[in-house]
């Protein structure tokens, strides 16, 4: 948990993150994280069950209804920490590539299921501050929107 390579790794290799709590109010943490990503060349996947559509994208109700042929790399939760388990029971249904768990947001119990799964965690921890930091270039609009 919280392996700076694992990250680093994470953050290079993403073409796709869904954020599990995202707001469309745009002075929310989790908007503008949303908006940073889509900055930086990321696909994001809003998920909040009380929105049809956020930043321009289709909005779902959960991770368990992206459909299947997206491919979701990184799920980076903006939930209350009692409201992590099941965010993570369904990541590791859909068999995602990391779990980001926002800063203030700890689940030690998810994390060790989410690694048993073998789902690298982040706890505690903001995946803009943790991308910022490692100087990770912009990705490629173009390249991210071929699959």
């Amino acid at each position: 948990m919280n392996d700076k390579e694992e990250i680093r790794t994470a953050l290079e290799t993403a073409r796709t993150i869904a954020i599990v709590g995202c707001s469309p109010n745009p002075e929310r943490p989790s908007n503008a994280i949303g908006r940073y990503l889509m900055e930086h060349g990321y696909q994001i996947v809003p998920v909040n069950p009380g929105h049809a559509s956020i930043l321009g994208e289709t909005c779902y109700r959960s991770l368990l209804e992206i459909p299947p042929e997206v491919r979701v790399d990184i799920v980076d939760v903006f939930r209350r920490s009692d409201q992590v388990a099941p965010v993570a029971d369904q990541a590791i249904a859909r068999g995602v590539g990391f779990f980001f768990m926002q800063q203030g947001v700890v689940d030690p119990g998810s994390a060790r299921r989410l690694e048993e799964a073998g789902i690298p965690v982040a706890m505690d921890r903001c995946i803009l501050v943790e991308h910022a930091n490692r100087g990770i270039p912009r990705r490629n609009f173009e390249a991210r929107r071929e699959r």
